[in-house]
């Protein structure tokens, strides 16, 4: 990837951040027909290169997860069948039934162990540069759904999780903040009874949303972290206003009561209006205002990348999550190399939508102002009453 890098770099970065990723993202993947068989982390890529947005010095060369550091939260059988169907090309009757592997769901592909252990050692490699005091983009990452014996949600390996336990390793306090339209189950379960780490995640209702169960804004943790689990379940049509209502009420008083030292920000795109499996009505520059306020913080970010399903809409959010980590302003207008790398992915199923030419020549578009439903001002209401946002201090 690095040779698509220009030089000099255009636009200057005003924070200190790297990009971590791998020429391994430009190979196929999930096989046919799968929602994650379309160019996602290369194509963000060749958008920022576009941009001149991306130095030489920022860009980080991922790595593989070691089996050692995949057993700290995934069993070794786990492990062991994942190794043992991609060197034979196929899964054993009784690992897809025990691992949820070969299935329409989590398919069998060239590189399906490869392939999500890069992703996990790229955000481990994050973590450690977030331990150095500098931001850090994993795009590949964000895989929040796996467990530690199964694969769930396209998720293979957790390297949310991974990268979580490698900050814990040296002490620091962890707030995980999930901005994918799906519910961040399985980093919810890993702490849940971790008083040094709080998730909180904004998701479409587990009513009508994978992975239909959980989610729901009564869960609070375990009995040693109680209040630490914050979820937020939206209904269908959640637009800009109301996104930004919930996340305005909850945002502050989770950083100034949990006290963080790092937050980890899990950005899933397909909270995007024009995601084919969400269902939320989020503007790009709806969804980057979010991430704009975490960065804000100052605290050390640590971004994933995650859902997502739309390659335009994602590689454009992502262009504009880096941008925000590194600290760089750039312009609406795509680079005319930019506009070319979208064109050239080919996908039409929105075509006859009225937004769909401006894809192509903008990166960011705006939503319309809509009222706010009386059930979010509700949901608001019943958020102030949750513990994790009660005047509570948590020991160090």
């Amino acid at each position: 990837m690095t040779a698509d890098i220009p030089e000099p770099c255009r636009y200057a970065p005003t924070r200190s951040a790297v990009f971590v990723g791998a020429a391994h993202y430009r190979r196929p993947s999930y096989g046919h027909n799968h929602p994650l068989a379309i160019p996602r982390v290369s194509l963000a890529f060749d958008l920022i290169a576009a941009y001149g947005a991306l130095d030489e010095t920022e860009f980080v060369p991922s790595r593989a997860a070691s089996v050692s550091e995949l057993t700290r939260f995934h069993t070794p059988d786990y492990v062991q069948a994942l190794k043992r169907a991609e060197a034979f090309g196929r899964v054993r009757a009784e690992d897809r039934v025990r691992h949820q592997l070969g299935t329409l769901e989590n398919p069998t592909f060239p590189g399906m162990f490869y392939t999500p252990a890069l992703a996990t050692g790229g955000s481990i490699v994050g973590a450690e540069w977030v331990l150095k005091g500098r931001n850090a983009f994993s795009p590949a990452g964000g895989m929040h759904h796996a467990a530690p014996d199964q694969a769930r949600g396209f998720c293979y390996f957790n390297d949310v999780v991974l990268a979580i336990l490698r900050l814990r390793d040296e002490g620091r306090r962890v707030l995980y903040l999930d901005i994918d339209a799906h519910h961040g189950d399985g980093v919810e379960a890993a702490f849940w009874d971790d008083a040094s780490v709080m998730t909180v995640s904004l998701h479409m209702d587990t009513s009508y949303a994978y992975p239909f169960h959980g989610g729901a804004l009564q869960d609070e943790g375990g009995p040693q972290a109680l209040g630490l689990t914050l979820n937020v379940p939206l209904p269908k049509g959640t637009c800009d206003a109301e996104y930004r209502q919930v996340f305005e009420s909850l945002w502050d008083p989770v950083v100034d009561r949990f006290r963080p030292d790092v937050v980890v920000l899990q950005t899933g795109t397909d909270a995007l209006f024009g995601d084919p499996l969400g269902r939320f009505l989020l503007s790009t520059a709806g969804f980057l205002a979010i991430v704009e306020r975490v960065v804000g913080t100052g605290l050390p970010v640590l971004a994933t990348g995650g859902g997502g399903y739309h390659p335009l809409l994602l590689a454009r959010a992502w262009t504009g999550v880096w941008a925000l980590l590194s600290g760089r302003d750039l312009p609406v207008a795509l680079p005319k190399a930019a506009s070319a790398a979208l064109q050239a992915v080919g996908w039409d199923e929105d075509e006859e939508e009225p937004y769909y030419e401006g894809l192509f020549r903008d990166r960011l578009e705006y939503g319309e102002e809509r009222p706010v439903r009386p059930m979010i001002h509700d949901l608001i209401q019943s958020l102030s009453h949750h513990s994790g946002l009660k005047r509570r201090l948590w020991a160090s």
